[in-house]
């Protein structure tokens, strides 16, 4: 078995006359000296070029439900396996996987996992799909292409949960490899993505875009509420019309309650009340499926017919309850056609994660 390299060439990148070398990977544009590494972490100037230090290696490995990702309408009730690595090419303030997105030591990237290897561990644990999350699989795009090819051999889907952040080109090849994807929608304001994340929105309106008119990506959208950030109803509003007008009716869009983490300690929970508002204003703004995150909401977290408008797959939690779906996601009330991916639903996790080990050698 092949063992991790200590640098993976990668492609995107040019030098400048300076000897400087930048990162083209994500709209960053990192202008790095030899040895130096760019804001992910994990790219680093190295002779001349871009290397990615993490190929091979990850913080970590858990079988999850596809719903933890989540993903609602992507073979609902299947399980998934779930690693990242370390770093992150946002500066999220409230990032609730800080100690991995965050991490600048070595030490994270404690298990050792060449693509092959994690292709045959999601075959050997019966899951159905690969997912690169906890931290942005952009930053290590070479080992999560490797990877979705390993698995597409054995018929296994690759799933990305990303915030979207990668440039141009890049983002054809990579999404070429997933089969499906979370995008993280931080707000809908500039201010925050450059206050708050040191980032920008229009990349990763770009990213929505793209993978609505120039893939057959199965995506959904999250946002992460925060008191007095992103939460107003002017905001929601904004963001779920543009999110119909532009992607839709039939994109889910996911919201999520808000914890004090990492850098943002000042702020209170999210109220359920907010969570359950901004899924009223989706809803009344014409998107077909909108979902409740970390909050206890049997009504948010189960999926509605749009047809007839009944409940079709019940959840609480992770855990899937009764289903008035075929196989091929129609209800069984109306027929109406539901958006996703389906097959037969033959078990349903709970809430848990099992932890995986991956067999080397």
């Amino acid at each position: 078995m092949r063992q991790p390299p200590e640098f993976y060439p990668t492609k995107y990148w040019h030098r400048l006359d300076d000897g400087r070398v930048v990162c083209d990977l994500c709209p960053r544009q990192c202008r790095l000296r030899d040895g130096k590494r760019g804001a992910c972490f994990v790219r680093q100037a190295h002779e001349g070029e871009i290397v990615l230090t993490s190929y091979g290696r990850s913080s970590g490995f858990c079988i999850d439900p596809i719903e933890k990702k989540p993903l609602n309408h992507f073979y609902p009730g299947s399980s998934v396996l779930s690693f990242g690595t370390a770093g992150c090419n946002l500066g999220c303030k409230f990032c609730q996987n800080w100690n991995i997105s965050k991490s600048r030591q070595i030490d994270t990237l404690g298990s050792s996992a060449m693509p092959e290897q994690l292709a045959q561990a999601a075959k050997r644990y019966g899951c159905d799909s690969i997912a690169f999350t906890y931290n942005d699989p952009v930053i290590f795009m070479e080992y999560a292409v490797d990877a979705a090819q390993a698995c597409r051999e054995l018929g296994i889907n690759s799933v990305a949960v990303s915030a979207g952040y990668i440039s141009d080109k890049p983002r054809i090849e990579f999404y070429r490899y997933m089969d499906a994807a979370n995008i993280d929608l931080k707000a809908f304001t500039e201010r925050f993505y450059h206050k708050i994340c040191s980032g920008h929105l229009a990349p990763v309106l770009d990213t929505l875009l793209y993978l609505k008119h120039e893939t057959n990506v199965w995506f959904e959208i999250t946002t992460l509420l925060i008191p007095d950030e992103n939460d107003s109803p002017q905001e929601i509003e904004a963001l779920t019309r543009w999110v119909y007008d532009n992607l839709g009716p039939d994109v889910p869009i996911h919201f999520s309650a808000f914890h004090p983490d990492f850098k943002m300690l000042d702020k209170e929970r999210t109220p359920p009340e907010t969570v359950k508002r901004a899924r009223d204003i989706a809803i009344a703004n014409g998107l077909h499926y909108a979902y409740v995150g970390n909050i206890f909401d049997e009504e948010g977290d189960s999926t509605y017919c749009p047809g007839c408008g009944k409940n079709v797959l019940s959840r609480n939690w992770y855990k899937l309850g009764d289903c008035h779906l075929t196989s091929k996601g129609q209800c069984h009330y109306c027929g109406y056609q539901l958006a996703g991916r389906f097959k037969p639903i033959e078990k349903a996790f709970g809430r848990r994660r099992i932890p995986v080990q991956i067999a080397s050698g």
